[in-house]
């Protein structure tokens, strides 16, 4: 809230050879109270940007601590169910495809997804890019965020709040002077959260004239909202 600090701490937990592993914390301090709380805690992959075409070896982290040790080897975990978890998804996709394999909800109250689909454009302008003219994935994600926002307050008609960002991947990236192109829909509900994909597709002045998007980046994002007593809102059910 406006008056709060707010403090990011990053360190890279551990390297795999071409990539590294980043934790990131944020806390928030009262300056009335004086007290301090976890805001938000995540996990981002980098890989260095190489200067001819070979990838650039990471030589390993330095260990300086019991936490240090800890979350080195909590890393290679989360690596390697980061990893599962798109081989899974992966399958279920291909598996979905096949005629008729798919679930409908045929509640008479169950409520159709097609009115929260969200589309948005934004042009990509130096100030949302870094010194490689490549777009800021915390830009990406602000736009995301807002696009999904907006797709889950179309079915809860209330005010969302994000808990938490799935399976946040960069297919490719994105430069100064494309258009990013958003798409959102509510995708599921679950009693008082609900799910909503996003989809965005990057193209230049030539993709876009022959209508030839890039795929750069998808994410699932989830929303839960609260009436003004403060209590969770239950979310209808729905049906594609």
């Amino acid at each position: 809230r406006v008056g709060q600090i707010i403090a990011i701490r990053t360190k890279v937990n551990r390297a795999f050879k071409t990539s590294m592993e980043v934790g990131i914390k944020v806390t928030v301090q009262d300056v009335l109270t004086n007290t301090e709380k976890i805001v938000s805690v995540a996990y981002a992959t980098y890989v260095a940007k190489p200067v001819g075409a070979g990838k650039v070896e990471l030589k390993p982290v330095q260990l300086l601590s019991a936490e240090d040790h800890l979350e080195h080897s909590l890393a290679i975990e989360r690596r390697r169910i980061r990893l599962g978890y798109v081989q899974v998804f992966q399958k279920l996709m291909q598996e979905s495809n096949k005629e008729g394999d798919f679930y409908t909800c045929e509640g008479k109250d169950a409520v159709s997804t097609e009115h929260t689909h969200v589309q948005s454009t934004e042009l990509v302008l130096p100030p949302h890019a870094n010194h490689h003219g490549n777009t800021f994935g915390g830009q990406i994600m602000a736009w995301m965020q807002t696009v999904a926002s907006i797709s889950a307050s179309r079915l809860c008609c209330s005010h969302p709040i994000l808990k938490s960002v799935n399976m946040f991947k960069f297919w490719g990236p994105s430069f100064v002077g494309d258009r990013l192109v958003f798409n959102a829909i509510v995708n599921n509900t679950f009693h008082n959260s609900v799910e909503v994909g996003v989809r965005v597709e990057a193209y230049n002045c030539e993709e876009w004239i022959k209508d030839q998007p890039r795929h750069i980046n998808s994410a699932f994002l989830i929303f839960s909202a609260v009436d003004d007593k403060g209590e969770l809102l239950t979310f209808p059910r729905v049906k594609p």
